[in-house]
C-alpha cells in the first residue's frame, strides 16, 4: 500500500505492543481540515493513519508509538486504549456535519490497511472496534453507516447474523435477571457495564453503542430480541 507521509508531533511512548485497532470518523467538514488538526501540536490529538474518501492513506504516527486518538476510553479492563491500539481516522463529516455513507474506494483502502497492520501485529477480530465501542458515553463514530459487515467478510472484525430471539425488549427502567444477564454479556464482550440488574441511562448508552456496531438497523438503546441474540452469538464468536 502506498502511504503518504504526513508526520504528526502528537505522540508518546507505548506501554505495550498494540493488540487492538480503533476506527474513527473525522467528524469535520473535510479531510484537509482533519489532517491539519491531527498534525497541530496545540490540538493534542492524532492517529496513526487517516484514510481519505478517495482511498488515499496518510501516515501520521509510527505504529510503534502511542498516538492520541481514543481519549477517555475502556475495553475489557483496559483504560489506556491509546497505549494498546492503532488509531485509524476515516474522513467523513459525521453526525454533526452531514453524516453519509463511506465510499467504496475508502472502505477498500481501510480493508487493505487493516490487512497490513495485522500482518505486523497480533490483533484479534474481536479487538477491531469503533471509537463508540470504547467510549460509548462520548462518541458515536464511525457510526451506524460504517460497513462493519463488509470488513468482517474481508476477514477483519466480528459480525453475526442470528435470528431474532423471542421475548420482550429490555429498556430504560426495567429491572431483573434479564437485565443482569444483558449487562453481564456486554461486560464479557468488553464494555464497561458492571451488572446491577437495573436498566439505567448508562446501560442504554452502551446498548446504543453496541447497536451502532453490530445492529445498525436499530440504534435506539432498547435491547430487543435481535440485539440480545447478536450479543450472545458475538460472545460465542469471540471466545
Amino acid at each position: 500500500m502506498d502511504l503518504i507521509p504526513a508526520p504528526s508531533p502528537n505522540f508518546d511512548a507505548r506501554k505495550a505492543p498494540p493488540d487492538m485497532i480503533v476506527l474513527h470518523y473525522t467528524g469535520m467538514r473535510g479531510g484537509e481540515a482533519a489532517l491539519a488538526r491531527l498534525r497541530d501540536p496545540a490540538a493534542k490529538v492524532s492517529a496513526h493513519y487517516l484514510v481519505e474518501e478517495d482511498g488515499r492513506v496518510f501516515s501520521l504516527v509510527a505504529e510503534e508509538r502511542r498516538a492520541w486518538h481514543a481519549g477517555k476510553s475502556f475495553w475489557r479492563g483496559e483504560n489506556d486504549i491509546n497505549s494498546v491500539s492503532i488509531g485509524v481516522e476515516i474522513v467523513n463529516p459525521g453526525h454533526e456535519f452531514g453524516y453519509r455513507p463511506f465510499p467504496d474506494a475508502q472502505i477498500a483502502a481501510v480493508i487493505e490497511l487493516l490487512g497490513e497492520v495485522r500482518g505486523r501485529w497480533d490483533v484479534a477480530d474481536a479487538r477491531i472496534l469503533g471509537h463508540s465501542d470504547v467510549a460509548p458515553g462520548r462518541k458515536q463514530d464511525p457510526g451506524e453507516l460504517f460497513p462493519w459487515k463488509r470488513l468482517a467478510e474481508a476477514g477483519h472484525g466480528l459480525w453475526v447474523e442470528p435470528p431474532a430471539s423471542p421475548g420482550a425488549p429490555l429498556s430504560l427502567g426495567d429491572e431483573g435477571t434479564g437485565v443482569f444477564a444483558l449487562q453481564a454479556g456486554l461486560t464479557r464482550l468488553g464494555y464497561d457495564s458492571a451488572p446491577s440488574g437495573r436498566f439505567d441511562e448508562g446501560t442504554a448508552t452502551i446498548v446504543e453503542a453496541f447497536q451502532r456496531h453490530w445492529r445498525p438497523a436499530r440504534v435506539d438503546g432498547v435491547a430487543d430480541g435481535e440485539t440480545r441474540a447478536r450479543l450472545v452469538n458475538l460472545l460465542r464468536a469471540a471466545a
